[in-house]
């Protein structure tokens, strides 16, 4: 008789080594087919859930120490005015500087020395503001030019991150266009009337007339402040052809998340041309869509880092993320201008390629404007 005892660790080891492969084990993994790549919509929800997430952080955390850091600012109520007329125009200025004059002492004495030292520079003899209202991130409609007497009316609609505290970065773009036209008025005839030619007479308008969204937000996302913004916008253009006349050429120009406002705005707008620069999109799909009877046009800078924001609409819990087409793409439908190289700020650079062509676009000389 064969006394056998438990197998030991060696015993075991030696048995797993003479154990004969199992063939279903060996059989090779047959190669799993290529995942599709992710469609725009897709990349896009991903985007937006890592911008989305960043945001609600930054609203958590970085929003109550600003609120608390910086309380609200206060500020006098707005100048009662009527609409303007070329009659009262001057009238308009000189209330509105009053009254920035009193946001800004008041703002001193509440300790705020920045959003102080902006409301005074708008106090200025030489400032021209159809509205001012200091509350808030502020409001602010300012004119640079003679619009008692012009025909080539330019108004600037700006994007994201534009308050009273900003408004000189924005004012600067329209004081560039301003100088501009004045360069090219003195090389611009049109026709002559006994013995004398005659030349346009432009204005620009800042049009600071709604609440920006934050550059880093939700709301800079969707085209709720856009649909906000657009009722004042086209009351505003009414009240401008009150002053300049229906014959004036009136010109939009719209940056970035202005170009959602305009499109809001749009629909039976009384203006002759509008243009899109450095756009995220309209909200619409088409020029056609837009429903203007105005000329539209677009453009990009080479550098312009708007154009990573993907093309879309999404519904996220009920509200429309994304802003649709592309403007500058030939499904849109716009006159694609050239921009030159410029980044997302320099649209109104001076002595840039797009600066030259947004004035061309403002005067009428639309067969100047240089095509992308």
């Amino acid at each position: 008789m064969e006394l056998r005892g438990k197998p030991t660790a060696a015993g075991r080891a030696k048995a797993a080594r003479t154990t004969p492969p199992d063939p279903a084990l060996e059989r090779p993994i047959p190669p799993q087919p290529p995942k599709p790549p992710p469609t725009p919509r897709a990349r896009f929800l991903r985007r937006l859930g890592r911008t989305l997430l960043a945001a609600l952080v930054t609203a958590a955390v970085v929003v109550p120490v600003s609120a608390a850091a910086r309380p609200r600012i206060p500020a006098p109520a707005p100048a009662a005015l009527a609409p303007p007329t070329t009659a009262t125009l001057d009238k308009a200025y000189t209330a509105n500087r009053a009254n920035a004059a009193e946001a800004s002492r008041m703002a001193a004495a509440h300790g705020d020395r920045t959003r102080a030292a902006a409301d005074h520079a708008m106090a200025a003899p030489s400032r021209h503001f159809l509205t001012f209202d200091g509350r808030g991130q502020g409001l602010a409609v300012e004119v640079l030019g003679d619009l008692a007497h012009a025909d080539r009316v330019a108004v600037l609609v700006p994007g994201s991150d534009t308050t009273l505290e900003t408004y000189g970065r924005f004012r600067a773009g329209a004081a560039a266009l301003q100088d501009h036209l004045d360069s090219l008025d003195h090389r611009h005839g049109t026709h002559r009337t006994h013995g004398t030619t005659l030349r346009p007479h432009t204005a620009v308008v800042a049009w600071l007339g709604y609440e920006t969204p934050g550059t880093v937000s939700t709301t800079v996302l969707t085209t709720g402040r856009a649909e906000d913004a657009a009722p004042p916008l086209k009351r505003f253009i009414r009240e401008l052809r009150g002053v300049v006349g229906e014959k004036a050429h009136v010109s939009l120009l719209c940056h970035s998340y202005g170009t959602v406002v305009c499109g809001r705005a749009a629909r039976g707008l009384d203006v002759d041309d509008i243009a899109l620069v450095g756009s995220p999109g309209t909200g619409a799909d088409s020029v056609s869509a837009l429903r203007t009877p105005a000329r539209i046009w677009a453009a990009r800078g080479a550098d312009d880092w708007i154009v990573n924001v993907p093309h879309v609409h999404a519904d996220l819990f009920g509200t429309t993320v994304g802003f649709g087409a592309d403007p500058v793409s030939p499904a849109f439908g716009a006159r694609v201008f050239a921009a030159g190289t410029g980044g997302h700020g320099d649209y109104f650079k001076p002595g840039s390629v797009s600066l030259d062509n947004l004035a061309r676009i403002v005067l009428g000389d639309t067969s100047e404007v240089t095509r992308a």
